[in-house]
Formats: C-alpha cells, structure tokens, sequence
C-alpha cells in the first residue's frame, strides 16, 4: 500500500527524512509501501529517521493517489545511446494520439537507480511502464509492479520469469545476416566488437556470429569475440585490441552502432579507412547511420518503430486491465551502404603484413 507521510511539524518534508536517513525520496516511498526492494539497513535507518521526526501515516490520502493518471512511464538503461532517444520518439508519437504522456528516465545501468525512478513513477500513479531493463535486473525486482497490476513491456531485453510483456528483436537472425554478407564478400577473419558478455542481447548476437561462422566452415574463431562497453569509446577500445591480435580481422560485426561508429573513429586513428580498407557492420540502424561517412552498414531493428510497437502493446494491457504476457520477437533486416565495402583482396598492408 502507498502510505503517505504527515508531519508533526509543517517544516518538515518527506525529503527531510530522506536527508536524515542518508536515502533518496524513492527509497523512503519503498520502505513506507512496504517493498522487499529495500534492505534491511537501509529500512531500518528509514523507520529510525520517521520515528525522530514523529511521523504519523495518512492511509485515505494514500489511497487517493492510487487511482492512475494518464501517464506513461518509460525507464531506459542508456539514454546516451541514441537508440534509446528514437524508441522514446516512437513511444510518444502513439501515446501521446491515446491522450497520455511519457515520463522518461535514464537508469544508467544502474539497478538501484531503476527502482527508484519506478518507484516515484508509481506515486505520480502511472498507467503503465514501458522498461529496458538495467544490467542484473532479476524476474524478482519487477514482482512488485506484478502484483499490484500495473501493465509492464519490457523492451530490448527481456527476463525469464518476470510474467510481464516483452518486446525484442531478432538479434540471433540478424547476426547471422551480417556475418554471411561478409563472409560472402571474401572475409574469412571477423570480429565481433562490443557490449557486455553478461546480457541476453550480447549473448544472442555472439551466437549469431559463431554460427554463420561455423556455417561457412570458418570455426567459432573466440579470440575475435571483443567486448566492451556499448558505446563510442567502447568500440575505439574494442578496435584498438582487435588490432593487437597476431592474427587480426579484416572486418567486424559490432554490437551496435555506437560501437560501430567508435571502431570507425579507432581505425583511422590508425589511418585505415573504413569502408576500403576494413569491412564494419554495426546494429541498430540509428538515424546517424544513414548519414555517417561512409555510410554504415547495419542491422536494422527499426528503434522508432519499436517504440510505436511497445506503446501499442501497452495500451492494449492498460485497456484491458490484467492481460495475459505477451512475448514478441520482431524481424530485423540487414541494410548495406558503404562501411562494408572492403573485400578480402582489398585488405589493408598492416592486415597482411
């Protein structure tokens, strides 16, 4: 139950016991719902600070912020990724025809930080919440908005066991697609750049990469498999090592268009040229693509579109109350423009020497 706070002094704010506990707001509104989320320290520092400040709980007035506002709440795990900025375009564009509007939120990977943007979504009474899950987010931190039936997509990634909507691409498919076209092309050394090893999408992705390797009789060829964090400076990264193997690639498969666009940046620090004399493929097909020199090459998840889908999906399950999860997987499609243009006998003379 949502429990509002009433002082014994009109001075004194429910920020003053977040101050006085040395918690943020949200973490005091989850210890006075009662949620697991919070620690036994941290809750039992809260209850210490209202107990000193002589709190008293007003349950009528929690009970009128119950009732939901037409808003619609969306937590993304990467704001600086521009991905994200498109699928929150997309969001906005069917929310706001149905009469809603989004509160965004960046948790940046953070899973504290995620639950207390949800947490102080739900006391602005939410409709619904559309979530790209931060790294380590468990089936057990979504529970509570199971259990008091407010309608979930997750986007991009999604966790086993959590009983809510999941919106996600084909990230297995697409892999697949852009390591045949370069290996159709003459590649036979291809890396996969980027992203972190301990999430669904990167998993995924890798496994795309090995099997049409393995398709082609290439082998699983793991000493090329990079990863970083996914980002421009994470592809730089991932380049700057690939380039150290004995054996190096002629062309890379990144784990997404940031990361493609670092590994571009990376390699004419090198003076190589893109497109001539290294072959790059990124994912996602964010807007940058289309107009980035050379233009890249690209799995596209449509991010926009996405968006569109997830808040669809959502308002749908707010219109009809609890409703059965829905799983949905959408197709991707490889769009070729010029970073993949170096074929294997156009490799580069510090490749082959």
């Amino acid at each position: 139950m949502n429990w509002e706070v009433i002082v014994a002094k009109e001075r004194v704010t429910v920020i003053d016991i977040a101050r006085a506990a040395g918690v943020s707001k949200s973490t005091v509104s989850l210890v006075l719902q009662g949620s697991s989320l919070v620690n036994e320290a941290t809750r039992a520092k809260v209850n210490a600070a209202i107990r000193e400040l002589g709190y008293v709980y007003n349950r009528s007035a929690a009970n009128l912020r119950q009732s939901k506002s037409k808003i619609i709440g969306i937590v993304v795990n990467d704001l600086t990724n521009s991905f994200f900025a498109e699928l929150a375009v997309g969001v906005d564009a069917v929310v706001q025809s149905a009469g809603f509007v989004q509160f965004l939120a960046n948790t940046s990977e953070k899973i504290e930080r995620q639950r207390e943007v949800i947490a102080s979504m739900r006391e602005h009474g939410v409709s619904g919440l559309i979530i790209s899950p931060a790294r380590g987010t468990e089936a057990s931190d979504l529970a509570p908005l199971v259990e008091s039936g407010i309608p979930v997509v997750l986007v991009v990634r999604d966790i086993t066991g959590a009983g809510v909507s999941s919106l996600t691409s084909d990230n297995h498919a697409g892999a697949v697609a852009a390591v045949r076209h370069l290996i159709e092309r003459g590649h036979r050394r291809i890396a996969f750049l980027g992203g972190f090893a301990d999430t669904a999408v990167f998993k995924s992705r890798v496994r795309g990469h090995r099997d049409a390797l393995l398709e082609a009789g290439l082998g699983p060829q793991n000493e090329l498999v990079i990863g970083s964090a996914p980002s421009r400076a994470g592809g730089v990264t991932a380049i700057e090592q690939a380039m150290m193997l004995k054996e190096r690639p002629t062309a890379a498969l990144c784990f997404n268009d940031a990361v493609a666009f670092g590994v571009c940046d990376g390699l004419r620090a090198r003076r190589l040229e893109p497109g001539a004399d290294f072959a790059v493929i990124g994912f996602d097909d964010v807007i940058e693509a289309k107009t980035a020199v050379p233009a890249l090459t690209t799995v596209s998840v449509d991010p926009q579109g996405m968006g569109e889908h997830a808040a669809e999906l959502l308002l749908k399950q707010i219109k009809a109350g609890r409703a059965e999860p829905e799983a949905i997987v959408s197709s991707v499609r490889l769009v070729v423009r010029q970073s993949c243009g170096a074929a294997a006998e156009r490799r580069m003379k510090e490749v082959s020497s």
